[in-house]
């Protein structure tokens, strides 16, 4: 859920690479959010800004209810806690095998340190971890533990249609109850720019179906039912104020991602369960990748890495910049040992070698 119409695009004061909040007890900086306190419900419906080829707005004249037995059927519904951003957090996903795999947008799950999921037909909740994500298309798939038996939802060969009635379901404001939207598609093949209320770190989106339905914070990752009943799109985003606009993945595109990601592939954008935790938050500085808070118990801490300090190289790649330590990082794994070299606040030259730990979903 979204409160204050925080977005999951947001940004906080410093990228970050490898942790997801800086230590100061007061300050929290997020990869992606500016976090919640921990008693808010931190949000996943990013607002947007229309991209060159957006279609304009239009009012809705759908109405919100109750899901139905049958539009909950192969639908969960999505809790994280992210732990670094002293935040927790709800959205929707669609079972895709009877085992457990869960497809949801990247969005829902970045920055988790731990995800359970509830299925909405019988209320059974499952630990989840990541099998991977793809950031840029906004898609993810989750393994449930243990878990067997599960009916599937029921996505559709048909492609949307403009004019075709649609119902938008998800896990709208977290309740945990799921409620169904009503609408119609009012346009195809959009490109938008998604971000929170402030335009921070805003996320390219494109050839998405346009919906009037009033799809609510938390609904991301949930089904978009077409006029057949079956799912044709994963709602993805929605405006923040003024009339009901919203924007859904259609399901192919969403579906042939995930068969990339479950099949390992390894691609630009395909990111494979958790990153690499080098246990920094970074800012460029007038010197360079500038620290600007370490993580207690972390690998940078444990190689004596400080606030203030500007890291310059890893494993012998040089470092200019936070952009930089973020390539840098991508081509590693948890466990991998690399060795780090940065410039003390006092100028001197330090280097260790440090094993990089397990970070939160990205």
């Amino acid at each position: 859920m979204v409160t204050g119409a925080l977005g999951s695009l947001g940004v906080g004061a410093a990228a970050v690479f490898g942790v997801q909040a800086a230590t100061t007890p007061t300050t929290v900086v997020g990869q992606a959010s500016p976090a919640q306190s921990a008693s808010a419900p931190a949000g996943f419906i990013p607002g947007y800004r229309p991209g060159t080829s957006f279609g304009g707005t239009s009012s809705s004249t759908g109405t919100t209810t109750t899901a139905s037995a049958a539009q909950q059927v192969g639908i969960v519904e999505i809790n994280t806690v992210l732990q670094y951003r002293n935040a927790e957090a709800a959205g929707t996903g669609m079972v895709l095998t009877s085992d457990g795999e869960i497809l949801t947008n990247n969005h829902v799950v970045d920055g988790a340190t731990s995800i359970s999921v509830t299925i909405s037909s019988t209320g059974a909740t499952y630990t989840a971890t990541v099998v991977g994500t793809d950031p840029t298309d906004d898609v993810a798939v989750l393994q449930l533990s243990d878990a067997s038996g599960l009916q599937t939802a029921k996505l559709s060969s048909a492609a949307a249609s403009v004019g075709e009635s649609v119902t938008g379901v998800g896990n709208a404001g977290g309740t945990g109850t799921l409620t169904a939207a009503t609408g119609t598609v009012t346009a195809l093949d959009q490109s938008i720019t998604a971000s929170d209320e402030t335009g921070g770190k805003s996320e390219q989106l494109t050839g998405l179906i346009e919906i009037d339905a009033a799809i609510q914070a938390g609904d991301s990752g949930g089904p978009l039912y077409g006029d057949d009943g079956r799912i044709i799109g994963m709602d993805t985003a929605a405006s923040s104020g003024g009339p009901a606009d919203a924007y859904a993945i259609p399901i192919d595109t969403a579906r042939a991602i995930a068969d990339q990601i479950e099949s390992g592939a390894d691609t630009t954008t395909i990111h494979h369960g958790n990153p690499a935790f080098l246990g920094v938050s970074m800012a460029d500085g007038a010197t360079g990748a500038t620290v600007a808070g370490v993580l207690s118990g972390g690998a940078a801490e444990s190689a004596g890495i400080t606030a203030g300090d500007v890291i310059t190289s890893i494993d012998g790649t040089s470092i200019a910049s936070a952009a930089d330590l973020s390539s840098a990082m991508a081509g590693h794994n948890p466990g991998d040992r690399v060795t780090v070299t940065w410039t003390t606040a006092t100028g001197a030259s330090e280097s260790a070698t440090v094993t990089l730990g397990t970070g939160p979903a990205d």
